[in-house]
């Protein structure tokens, strides 16, 4: 039995349909918008969270007529997906990136799982039959410009065993690759050669590639291009390459350049419930590990996450801290890894 056989065939009400923005600054120095969907029913709601990161579409989206999507009704989740893969879910404005239509279709079918399962009174693990792990997790964050390794240093004074992801970029120092190292505390490094048409691309770097592996070398690394000067460092290391930005279904992991030793699930990417489970089906198949990845979430989305990598992968190095880190408002004491899920939990949260 494949994973979405779990889901495909439960059932809910939707009485009501509803959205929320959200707003709020980041500790990486840009203001982040989201859009929370609201699914009533039967005297509960289901929440699901739009991560487009484009805050013009979020606007644009405000403008949109929820009653066009005709959601109203008794649905299963299989039926309520194929519902919204004949909508135009960016009627009033085309997206600034692609992508964008997926993260907006998970937050409706996200929504729509969470509903389900808040009508029939049960959580996610009581779904699939799974006992919720404690989860343990990695902390993103950038180190300024010029790049230092003061942000790091002051988060391990406070919480000693942290562990954290990172963005290596070429201007890093060499001094700044030994202070990493020595700390013993980089778990992931992610190179972004993927991305493409962003704020944070960062074109395949041979001699920053040459730096990370050797300075790294237990680390994941995340997203690394491969062009005819990178290939020969990174294929020997196959084991430790994962992917994120070009991973939206199993035919994308498919088409990688290696095999990876890791692929990183990030729900919104896949856009249906059932892409994300064929592809943790497939991962799960092919011996793949994961780890899940956060995309500053402001509302429902980062606990939802959080709640499928407690059911599936605990252990791994997943970069879904708890918002707290992302806030610039916040200080120490921060939560430690790893983080313990409720066990009174209701419907698709942690």
């Amino acid at each position: 039995m494949s994973l979405y056989d779990a889901f495909a065939d439960r059932t809910f009400t939707v009485e009501s349909v509803e959205r929320r923005r959200h707003l709020a600054d980041t500790t990486s120095g840009f203001e982040r918008a989201t859009t929370e969907i609201r699914l009533g029913g039967e005297g509960v709601v289901g929440r699901g969270e739009d991560v487009t990161y484009e805050t013009d579409d979020h606007y644009a989206f405000a403008d949109q007529d929820l009653d066009e999507f005709d959601l109203e009704g008794e649905w299963t989740i299989a039926a309520f997906s194929d519902h919204l893969d004949d909508l135009d879910l960016f009627a009033t404005k085309e997206p600034e990136q692609a992508a964008s239509r997926n993260y907006r279709q998970w937050a409706f079918e996200s929504a729509a799982l969470d509903l389900s399962l808040r009508q029939a009174g049960e959580s996610l693990g009581e779904a699939l039959g799974v006992e919720p792990s404690p989860l343990r997790f990695v902390v993103s964050t950038r180190l300024g410009d010029p790049p230092s390794a003061d942000r790091v240093k002051s988060l391990l004074e406070t919480e000693p065993d942290l562990e954290f992801k990172l963005d290596p970029t070429p201007d890093w120092p060499d001094d700044l690759f030994v202070t990493l190292r020595e700390t013993g505390a980089v778990r992931v490094v992610d190179l972004k050669g993927w991305y493409e048409g962003t704020d944070v691309d960062v074109p395949a770097d041979a001699e920053l590639y040459r730096d990370v592996l050797a300075a790294f070398p237990s680390a994941v690394v995340e997203d690394a291009a491969f062009t005819p000067t990178t290939r020969p460092l990174l294929e020997p290391q196959a084991d430790r390459l994962a992917f994120d930005y070009p991973i939206s279904s199993v035919e994308t992991l498919e088409d990688l350049p290696v095999e990876p030793g890791w692929c990183n699930v990030k729900p919104s990417r896949f856009g249906s419930l059932e892409a994300l489970c064929d592809t943790v089906d497939y991962c799960r198949e092919h011996g793949i590990d994961m780890y899940a990845g956060g995309q500053f979430e402001l509302g429902p989305g980062r606990r939802q996450v959080q709640a499928l990598a407690a059911l599936w992968f605990p252990d791994a190095p997943n970069d879904i801290a708890p918002g707290v880190f992302n806030d610039p408002k916040e200080s120490p004491p921060y939560p430690d890894s790893p983080l313990r899920p409720s066990r009174e939990v209701v419907g698709f949260d942690f």
